[in-house]
């Protein structure tokens, strides 16, 4: 039944043709239209208008967050047809959430928590290429990785291949440039993504994360190294942000992925 569906714009499409068809009545339809904006659980407002303004869910960002709060935004959620995504979780919020909802994931190493997603119809947008630095960015990467490919992206990975061992990286130019996007993740005085932007000839998306000795200051020496780069079509997001790297890759290929409408003629 159409009130039981996600609220995205194909399905508020077909709530209105079926209203102008005479197939749906009007009560009915503004039913389920006055839950579009958000539902008020009183610590939270969850919005339910999300996906039909920008084309992906809420993102529940759980750090802070009580694990009985985190499973009633989660319930929320799924209950209006919408999946449900959760960053910066604990083993505690996991715990929580997987005990009343047993179909939902967690992944420890980037501390997603996410539910199942249906397969998209069509091929996946992408490649998108995540690679790191070092073993020690891997939290960050898989963050960045799991992150595109939940909201239905086809990912690649290329691990291990810092400038330090810069043969490495080189010996993998053919995968750097069958990538559409690629998204650095690197800490110490992040110089990947330079080299990256330089050999591939893709958009970098650069992830400066807070691994390294005093003087990278958690990070910031990554940060403003990137921010710094010498090549041109390098990105940069905040430290150790791999979900805003994946994120903004999905809506990059999302966004390139759609036909402009022809113009109509105005007298």
């Amino acid at each position: 039944m159409l009130w039981l569906q996600p609220v995205n714009e194909a399905a508020l499409s077909e709530l209105l043709s079926q209203v102008a068809a005479g197939q749906l009545d009007v009560a009915t339809a503004m039913s389920r239209l006055t839950k579009l904006p958000f539902a008020d659980l009183g610590f939270a407002r969850v919005d339910h208008h999300r996906s039909l303004r920008a084309g992906f869910p809420e993102v529940v960002f759980c750090q802070g967050k009580r694990p009985e709060h985190v499973l009633a935004i989660f319930q929320e959620l799924l209950a209006h047809g919408s999946a449900a995504f959760g960053t910066r979780a604990t083993r505690e919020h996991a715990d929580v959430v997987t005990q009343a909802l047993p179909d939902v994931r967690y992944d420890p190493s980037s501390r997603l928590l996410f539910s199942p997603q249906p397969e998209p119809v069509g091929p996946k947008p992408g490649p998108v290429l995540v690679i790191c630095a070092g073993t020690s960015d891997l939290p960050v990467a898989d963050e960045a990785a799991l992150t595109a490919a939940f909201f239905g992206c086809q990912v690649d990975r290329l691990c291990d291949v810092g400038v330090a061992g810069i043969h490495r990286l080189l010996a993998a130019e053919d995968k750097l440039r069958a990538a559409r996007i690629i998204i650095a993740v690197a800490g110490m005085e992040g110089a990947l993504p330079s080299a990256v932007a330089g050999l591939s000839g893709r958009p970098v998306i650069a992830v400066p994360t807070s691994v390294g000795y005093g003087a990278s200051f958690s990070g910031l020496a990554a940060l403003l190294g990137m921010l710094s780069s010498c090549a041109s079509g390098v990105t940069v997001v905040n430290i150790d942000n791999g979900f805003g790297a994946g994120y903004a890759a999905a809506l990059t290929l999302r966004s390139a992925s759609y036909e402009i409408p022809a113009t109509r003629n105005t007298p």
